[in-house]
Order: structure tokens, then C-alpha cells, then sequence
């Protein structure tokens, strides 16, 4: 890449661009941390008022045991209420899943093939918190599945599946019962939930079940606050899409038909999913402080039709943020994943239909994840090798013309306006495109960007070390400075580094190939703008920043090649020469260019009349 003058814009264009991207993150963090702040305060309320419930000297649990007998005594539960929990285990090639009989409900689910920030197993859906429930009435009272115990669970098997059958137990001469009946099956990380109300109409109101799903995600990744941003909820309501990053709302109410609710924590997903629909509902999170290592709670409350058979059925997801293994469920579960989201939206399609199909294709034949990000940097020089090299091409003609425009600088000296009006009527002859040199520049900023929320939600490169990095999916800390520096934190990335010298022989090599600038900012900015990367670039995945060092390396190898072994330059000595022979005809651009500088040169020949 050539940095000519018009070169140099580019690079302040894509500058400029980079850091309104970050400026624009950083306002998001800021805005996040404020409702944090306040999200702090709510939540110590609320573990205070949870506290009080639980001190065994508060006369409220008293009453909670006394409401419990009377519900016992009118609906003949069986001690239902007063059971004991019984864990028991299925486990598959993907995941190991523990049920309890105590809500009929999934306990945890633990991912065989992950591993989380303390070498153990990654387990989603695992702490107090996390419950299905539902109320239902008793008598003249009512009660929440969740708090009763169900009959130890029927194991069977059909085929690959096994299914996994709770039975509430009720008074046989009731003529009710409830039934939670769940499908796990090989190779598969959606689990099948139905619910069997018989005498629904007994133990629900108008038909309707309100349904509670209480999810937790706790930290999975070092860099929680990276984790933070990266964490959303999704769902799909009357057909459409929409998310909601975690640190920006704590709410949603629905009043139209839902089919899904999802909880994306960057690499991993937990889903609710209605066979049918949700008829209307809400969900509501907070945010809890770092130091208790949880992401994000999030309490939904969703109301079912229940049909006169009694039937209601669930799916269940919890696993990773993998775009194809989301993707074959056909119910848009994969547009949780961020290939592109918000004003960046546009690099969606760049990243389904281009990268991610290059990537798993690469992906199908070499192991390491660090040579299949330089497979992949390859081919995408390769796809924008004819941009590439007219912009070579243009630097070598600007090259050709730098005589002429030395002895345009030695004619009008200081004078800049009558400058410009001669160099571009010198590119017009010569048959120079000025802008020829930017736009690779330019053309290369919607794949940084599409890249940098691809390596950001790729669950491929979780854990995948290469060279120094330990994990690709973060940046790689070999250097650690103990304390924090604004605008750079705690350590200095390698690749960071790598990325900053490349892109900084890039412009050594490219200034010493072009013309002079006068203008002190389009003369140092090449210079300049590699250390800003230094900035940019050191929180980042070193996935992207060893992309970023590869595009670099090749970048310098083009431009030797090309400039030494490929461009004729007496050829285009020659082509300028003819083309000064050929009738020009002037764009309405130029024409409007040279108006405006016209008009500049005359205005500023008035000013110096007047002062004389």
C-alpha cells in the first residue's frame, strides 16, 4: 500500500474510525458501570430482604412452615412438600446433566468439552439461583412447583434418548397429577421438556401457566468485564429478533407472542423455547459486582396456554455460542451469536457468508487454530489482491511523477492553493487516480471490524494456545507490569507488539517510496498511527492481533515484490506520456475540485491586494 498523499487520508479516514469505534465502547463501558453502580445498591437490598427470609429467628418462617402444612393438609400432597432431594445423573458425549426430584427440574448441566478458568468442567445452570417453576393451586392455596419434591424419576431408554419422568404425588382419588417428563438425547444439546397437567383446569387459573425461569450465569472467562460486554439477552417476539447487551437495560415486557428467551454469556447459552409460543410475559436481570464472579441473573416470568389435553411443551438449551450448531435448530437461536450486531450490523453478512464458511472450512484440515487464522488472513489478501495491486500500481505512478510535482513545490513555494491546482491538473494528465491508493485502506475497515466480532464470539478459539498465547479468544499477558497504566492496563501484549512494529515498517518502507508532504499532519500520521494501535489493539483477542500481525507481514512482502519484480516502471513512464497526448475530459468531481481551489487562489490574491 502506497502512502501517497491520498493514502495518508485513508489512513487518518480509517483512524478516525477506529477510535470513534472505541470511543464509542468506551462510552458503553462507562454507561455499564454506572448501572452497575446502581444495580449495587438494589441487590444488597434485596440479599438483605432474602437474609431476613432465612434467619430461622424471624417469626416470617413460621408462617412460610404453617402455610406449607395447610397447603399439605387441602391437597394431600404426600409430603410433597417436606421431601428429600435426590440427585441422579445422565451423561452423554456432550454433557453430563443432574436432575433433581426436587421441582422435577434440571440441577446443573456440565459441558464435557469445556473446560472453565479453574481447569474443572464448565457448568451452566448451577447455583441456588437457577430454577424452573410454576404456580399451581391447592385448595385455597397456592404453591410453586420449584419448592416441591417430586417421586424419584422413571429412567428409560427409546433408541439413543433417554427420558427422564417426575411425577408429582398427588392423592390417587383426586383425579389430578403432573408430570415432568425430559428427553436427553445423543449428541445434542437441546433437551426435550414436557409438562402433563391432568385436571389442569384444577390446578391453574384461566388456563394459564405462569411460568418462572430463574438463570444465573456465572463467570466462565479471566477478563469478566470483557465477558460483561459480551453477554446479552435475545429473544424472538412475534417473528422478530431483538437483544439487549446486559449493561444497558434491566427489563423487557412482552405483549405479543414469544418463541424463545435466550441468555448468550459470550461463549455460552442458556434457552428457553416454547414448542408452541409464550402468549406474554417479561424478563428482568441484574447485574451482580465483579468480585462475586457471576455475570448476570436472569428471572423470567412467561405465561403459557394450556390446551384441554394438558400438554405444554419446553426445550431446553444449554451449551456454546456456536453459530452451526445453533443454526440447524431452524429457530433463529443462531442470531444470538454476535457476527455483527448494532451499528455494525453491516459486517454480518461479510462474516456468515464469506468468513465463517472459509473458517470451518480451513478449520476441517488443520488442527491449530493460530495457522488457521493465517490460512485465513492469506486468503483474504488473496480475495482483495486486485485492489491491492492498483493501489501498488498508483503509488508507482505517483513515484514517477515525483520530479514534477518537486519542481511544483520549487515553483509556487509557500503558496499551497496554486499547489494543488497544478498537482491535480498534473494527475489529470498523467492519467492518475489520486484516491487509487486509499482504498484498500478503506475496503479493509468493514473486515477488521468483521473480524473483530468474529474472533470475539468464536467459540473455536476458547482455550486454543498458540506460540506465547495461551488462549486465542483473549489477550495474550506475558508481559505483566503488576500495576495499571491508563489507557493500556496491566500487561503489554506480544501480538499487540508485533502487530504495532509491522504496521510501523509498513509505513517506514511506503514514506520512503513516495513524495515529501509539506503538511506535518499527512506526514507523520503513518508514523503516529501505529503507536495509537498500542492503545487500540492490547485488550483485544490475540487472535485479532496476530491476524492483524500476518496481514502486515504480508502486506511488506507484496510491496517488495510488486515494486521490485512486477511494476515496469518505464512502462508506466511511458503510459503517463501517452496519456498526456490523449484529450482529457474533466469529471463533474474535478471540475467542482477545481472551482473551489480556483476560487481559493483568487480569494487569497484579494486578501494580499488588500494588506499591501
Amino acid at each position: 500500500m502506497k502512502f501517497d498523499r491520498n493514502t495518508v487520508i485513508g489512513f487518518v479516514i480509517l483512524a478516525a474510525l477506529f477510535f470513534g469505534y472505541f470511543f464509542f465502547t468506551n462510552k458503553q463501558q462507562n454507561e455499564y458501570q454506572k448501572e452497575k453502580n446502581i444495580e449495587l445498591a438494589a441487590q444488597k437490598q434485596r440479599e438483605d430482604s432474602i437474609a431476613r427470609l432465612h434467619n430461622p429467628k424471624d417469626d416470617s418462617i413460621k408462617q412460610v412452615k404453617d402455610s406449607a402444612i395447610k397447603i399439605a393438609r387441602e391437597s394431600s400432597l404426600h409430603g410433597a412438600d417436606t421431601g428429600t432431594e435426590q440427585i441422579t445423573r445422565v451423561k452423554t458425549d456432550l454433557f453430563t446433566i443432574a436432575f433433581t426430584n426436587k421441582g422435577g427440574q434440571p440441577k446443573w448441566i456440565e459441558l464435557n468439552n469445556f473446560k472453565n478458568k479453574d481447569s474443572g468442567f464448565v457448568k451452566l445452570a448451577a447455583s441456588a439461583f437457577d430454577r424452573i417453576s410454576y404456580k399451581i393451586k391447592l385448595g385455597t392455596e397456592t404453591a410453586e412447583t420449584g419448592d416441591l419434591f417430586f417421586s424419584a424419576p422413571a429412567i428409560t431408554k427409546d433408541g439413543d434418548n433417554t427420558i427422564v419422568s417426575f411425577t408429582l404425588p398427588f392423592d390417587s382419588l383426586s383425579a389430578i397429577g403432573i408430570t415432568h417428563q425430559f428427553i436427553v438425547k445423543k449428541n445434542d444439546y437441546m433437551i426435550d421438556f414436557d409438562v402433563q397437567l391432568n385436571g389442569a383446569d384444577k390446578l391453574l387459573n384461566q388456563g394459564n401457566m405462569n411460568l418462572s425461569w430463574q438463570y444465573e450465569a456465572a463467570q466462565q472467562e479471566s477478563a469478566i468485564s470483557f465477558e460483561k460486554q459480551n453477554t446479552q439477552v435475545g429473544y424472538i417476539e412475534n417473528g422478530d429478533f431483538d437483544y439487549h447487551t446486559i449493561g444497558r437495560r434491566d427489563s423487557v415486557t412482552f405483549t405479543k407472542p414469544v418463541n424463545w428467551i435466550g441468555i448468550r454469556q459470550r461463549f455460552f447459552n442458556g434457552f428457553l423455547i416454547a414448542k408452541d409460543h409464550f402468549s406474554s410475559g417479561s424478563i428482568g436481570w441484574t447485574v451482580p459486582p465483579d468480585e462475586k464472579q457471576i455475570i448476570v441473573q436472569a428471572r423470567t416470568q412467561m405465561q403459557v396456554p394450556v390446551s384441554a389435553s394438558g400438554k405444554v411443551g419446553f426445550s431446553l438449551f444449554y451449551g456454546p455460542a456456536d453459530h452451526n450448531t445453533l443454526k440447524k435448530y431452524d429457530l433463529g437461536l443462531s442470531k444470538l451469536i454476535n457476527l455483527g450486531q448494532g451499528m455494525y450490523a453491516f459486517v454480518r453478512p461479510l462474516n456468515r457468508f464469506v468468513i465463517l464458511p472459509v473458517w470451518d472450512t480451513i478449520k476441517g484440515f488443520v488442527a491449530n487454530y493460530g495457522i488457521v487464522i493465517a490460512l485465513l488472513t492469506l486468503f483474504i489478501r488473496l480475495l482483495i489482491s486486485p485492489l491491492t495491486y492498483k493501489s501498488y500500481l498508483s503509488g508507482a505512478k505517483m513515484k514517477a511523477l515525483r520530479p514534477e510535482i518537486a519542481k511544483l513545490k520549487e515553483k509556487h513555494g509557500g503558496d499551497q492553493q496554486a499547489m494543488s491546482v497544478d498537482q491535480m491538473k498534473l494527475f489529470r494528465e498523467a492519467g492518475v487516480n489520486p484516491l487509487g491508493g486509499c482504498i484498500p485502506a478503506l475496503f479493509q475497515i468493514p473486515i477488521f471490524f468483521a473480524l473483530y466480532s468474529f474472533f470475539s464470539a468464536s467459540v473455536d478459539l476458547r482455550g486454543a494456545d498458540f506460540l506465547w498465547a495461551k488462549d486465542l479468544s483473549a489477550f495474550d499477558d506475558v508481559i505483566k507490569f503488576g500495576f495499571n497504566i491508563p489507557l493500556l492496563g496491566s500487561h503489554l501484549s506480544l501480538f499487540t507488539i508485533t502487530a504495532v512494529l509491522t504496521s510501523l515498517l509498513i509505513s517506514i518502507y511506503s514514506m520512503s517510496m513516495t513524495p515529501d508532504q509539506s503538511n506535518p499532519v499527512l506526514k507523520y500520521m503513518p508514523y503516529i498511527f501505529p503507536i495509537f494501535l498500542l492503545f487500540i489493539f492490547n485488550n483485544l483477542p490475540s487472535a485479532l492481533t496476530w491476524y492483524y500481525t500476518v496481514s502486515n507481514i504480508v502486506t511488506l512482502i507484496l510491496q517488495y515484490i510488486i515494486q521490485n519484480y512486477i511494476i515496469d516502471h518505464d512502462k508506466i513512464l511511458a503510459k503517463i506520456e501517452e496519456n498526456r497526448k490523449k484529450p482529457k475530459t474533466k469529471s463533474k468531481w474535478q471540475e467542482r475540485m477545481e472551482q473551489m481551489q480556483e476560487q481559493q487562489k483568487k480569494m487569497k490574491e484579494m486578501q494580499q491586494k488588500g494588506k499591501r
